[in-house]
């Protein structure tokens, strides 16, 4: 069985989500989190891949320049949008190499749990919400 194929093995019931009554990151858990990684990572794979097929099918030049000027908007735009994609691959991977190594699901600042629903709404993160808030708020210099 190759990596991937172990990676993906539903280690969890059909239909089964992460409730905060249970024991946080539990191996349940855990499985849940991985498996809903790798398939947003490998979904914004697909999508890239998509774009730069796009990219090379209609790589021609219009006779028209707002034509032109159209579809090089649109392609800034995807290349934006891959772009940021690309990070969230990023933040994505990293997330899976703590799942490994039993760090997922705890704040980097403080240790303790990030929370179930943070962590159903944004599987990357690696703050709780006070340190989350805390980090946003010395970001923009309010202190109020």
């Amino acid at each position: 069985m190759s990596e991937l194929a172990k990676e993906k093995q539903r280690e969890y019931p059909e239909g089964y989500k992460p409730t905060e009554d249970e024991e946080f990151m539990n191996d349940m858990q855990k499985a849940y989190f991985r498996d809903m990684l790798l398939n947003w990572r490998d979904e914004l794979i697909k999508e890239s891949q998509a774009t730069v097929q796009d990219l090379k099918d209609n790589s021609a030049i219009e006779s028209d320049p707002n034509d032109q000027a159209t579809i090089e908007y649109e392609q800034t735009v995807e290349l934006r949008t891959r772009d940021r994609e690309r990070k969230l691959v990023t933040k994505i991977d990293e997330a899976l190499e703590r799942i490994k190594t039993d760090d997922y699901g705890y704040c980097e600042e403080t240790g303790d749990p990030i929370g179930i629903q943070r962590l159903l709404a944004r599987p990357t993160a690696t703050l709780c919400i006070e340190a989350k808030r805390r980090q946003e708020q010395k970001e923009t210099g309010y202190a109020g």
